[in-house]
């Protein structure tokens, strides 16, 4: 497996005496492992979640922006389109799968990009700027506001502390375990459906470094707040191979995941 790092960024894991938050926002989005040990499953294993309404609410709203640009459905099936609240997380998934079909790595990044813009009021990218300059507060900021209001979509995580060209700050999320990741199985759907186009997202239209280092090893994910991610051909991301005893859409005699390299 490639172990996944980069020079200018040192992860430094917070001591039993310090405290992982500054403050704690109130969790808005109701979501929680249903785990008997409240902790992500082995490696291998989905783990189990209780969903909130507000959890299903999100769910509902990129499952159905996302099904506008999905195929492999069938005439019929389309005509039973669900419930506002009947979408899950396994439904949501099913959708990003069938958004990669027929598309390359760029395109499947596009659809992404789309429905994030889709998801904001007009001029709002031009206003987070504004209100988001690329400043250790900003960065320091969104970290903390990743935990609550994204443990819907990545399960839970904890801010943590970064050095990032010598400089230590709380910036850094980890992800203990990437719900979308685990509930994929895919490598490519990860980078091509997550990780580049959410960099490019903050990066690029909301001009806040943003770099997710996910290790493919135990499916846990870092995110790091004003480090610019590097170019794709650069990162070792971008040479993956496939989880080949999990996921469906995998090529095990090929040394990177197809899905990168379309």
């Amino acid at each position: 497996m490639v172990a996944l790092s980069l020079q200018s960024v040192q992860l430094i894991r917070p001591s039993h005496q310090q405290p992982i938050q500054r403050w704690k926002p109130r969790n808005y989005i109701s979501c929680s492992i249903a785990e008997p040990n409240g902790e992500p499953a082995p490696l291998g294993q989905k783990t189990r979640y209780n969903d909130g309404f507000f959890a299903k609410v999100f769910m509902t709203l990129f499952a159905r922006k996302m099904e506008k640009f999905a195929g492999g459905v069938k005439d019929n099936d389309k005509k039973k389109k669900k419930g506002f609240l009947e979408y899950d997380y396994e439904s949501f998934v099913d959708v990003s799968k069938r958004v990669t079909q027929g598309r390359n790595r760029l395109q499947q990044q596009q659809v992404v990009r789309e429905v994030l813009l889709s998801m904001l009021p007009p001029g709002a990218p031009e206003q987070f700027r504004k209100l988001f300059p690329p400043t250790r507060w900003a960065e320091e900021f969104n970290a903390q506001l990743t935990v609550p209001f994204f443990q819907w979509l990545v399960g839970p995580s904890e801010v943590v502390e970064v050095e990032i060209n010598g400089v230590k700050q709380r910036s850094g999320v980890h992800i203990k375990k990437c719900r979308y990741l685990e509930n994929s199985g895919c490598v490519g759907m990860c980078v091509n459906m997550c990780k580049i186009p959410t960099q490019d997202f903050f990066t690029n239209e909301f001009g806040l470094p943003l770099t997710m280092i996910p290790n493919f090893e135990d499916m846990s994910c870092e995110m790091v707040y004003g480090q610019v991610p590097p170019p794709f051909k650069e990162d070792p991301a971008s040479k993956q191979p496939c989880f080949a005893e999990i996921c469906s859409m995998s090529n095990p005699n090929s040394s990177i995941c197809p899905k990168l390299q379309a």
